[in-house]
């Protein structure tokens, strides 16, 4: 392995690393896979989602950038660290280690944008925030792998991809702009193409999912420390990113795409990194965990976006109890209030005023009381 760390104390384990073969045309079809696919999955999502972007709330975000500096906080700040803590914690291998570290310090991924808009949450954010950790992954990626690395006996310097993230920019701004442009011009067009755009993305991903794994079948190994981390790693970002969202008093809208794009991370970019940093002898060790994390990472936002949905349709159906005297009064204010119980928030977002703990403290307040009769 270039990057040899293996004969230091400062790393986080000295075992011996196991050596593992795997066919050429593996790599082969991963390689096609996450590139060619993976750019058109990204440009055509891309375009769909930016059809739900408004140009006033998008330049009101970048005004007035705090959602944005949260996330960036927890994408470069909170990411990084928690792939040390666990690197350290499970007395990973070094080429294990890296790799869960190089995972913590990528960029956000277009997965977010679409578990974003399966939630209601804020697609202007969501969209801002991609874009703007893939341009901070620009100087933060060697900053952060330094930091984290710098005890460690690397024989070679890490590769970083900038390349990659160049055209995961590209990839990124110009189908949003096209997307802004039609929905701007055409509103009621850019709704059904949101729609289906959305249908369609989630379809491509678990292809894209399904299809890694299944080409890298032949480079699985029993690693049942490796596949933990994987599993819990996507949902430490996701609990720490809302709770860093909810105590900076954000609204809950944002709460819910901060917190999504700090668990969603950028799986190609991660293997181009590997790719380019180590040897194929290696390579195929360190293959594992970045195809794991993008396996949970999907199947964690299935159930977040799961969850949301069965909890927004109780609170829609919750039976309420009125007074028989103003029953008929109350009944259409009731369904109205009900049926944009989930929405004050949102719309509150949009506006220059800030969230405050005072409307999420309504927000918790039970509908029957919302909803009384005077």
């Amino acid at each position: 392995m270039r990057a040899n760390c293996s004969s230091s104390s400062a790393c986080p384990a000295n075992s011996s690393e196991e050596e593992l073969t795997v066919g050429p045309e593996a790599q082969g079809s991963l390689e096609l896979v996450f590139t060619v696919v993976s750019a058109v999955m990204m440009g055509l999502l891309m375009f769909s989602l930016g059809c739900s972007v408004e140009i006033r709330k998008l330049w009101w975000h970048i005004r007035r950038p705090w959602g944005i500096a949260v996330g960036l906080l927890c994408q470069f700040g909170l990411m990084p660290l928690t792939a040390y803590l666990l690197a350290i914690s499970f007395s990973l291998k070094p080429v294990h280690a890296i790799a869960v570290l190089i995972m913590g310090c990528c960029p956000g991924g277009t997965i977010s944008n679409i578990f974003t808009f399966w939630v209601d949450g804020d697609m202007d954010l969501s969209i801002s925030m991609t874009a703007c950790s893939t341009v901070a992954a620009l100087g933060m990626m060697p900053l952060c792998l330094y930091l984290y690395t710098w005890s460690w006996d690397l024989a070679q310097n890490l590769t970083i991809p900038y390349q990659n993230i160049g055209i995961t920019l590209v990839c990124l701004t110009i189908p949003v702009a096209f997307g802004i442009c039609v929905n701007y011009k055409w509103p009621k067009q850019s709704k059904l193409i949101l729609k289906v755009g959305a249908m369609v993305g989630g379809v491509l991903l678990l292809v894209v999912t399904v299809a890694g794994v299944v080409l890298a079948k032949g480079s699985w190994n029993s690693d049942t420390t490796l596949l933990t981390i994987s599993f819990i790693f996507p949902l430490i970002g996701h609990v720490t990113g809302f709770l860093l969202a909810l105590l900076t008093q954000q609204s809950w809208q944002r709460c819910r795409t901060i917190s999504l794009e700090t668990g969603a991370q950028n799986i190609q970019m991660c293997i181009t990194m590997l790719q380019l940093s180590f040897t194929a002898e290696h390579l195929v060790q360190m293959f594992n965990f970045p195809l794991a994390y993008g396996l949970f990472q999907l199947v964690d936002g299935v159930l977040i976006v799961a969850a949301y949905q069965i909890y927004k349709r109780r609170l829609k159906n919750r039976p309420r109890k009125r007074n028989p005297d103003c029953a008929e009064v109350c009944h259409d204010k009731n369904c109205r209030e009900a049926s944009a119980f989930l929405e004050v928030h949102e719309e509150a977002a949009g506006t220059p005023e800030p969230s405050g703990p005072i409307d999420r403290h309504r927000a918790l307040e039970p509908i029957g009381h919302i909803t009384s009769c005077e």
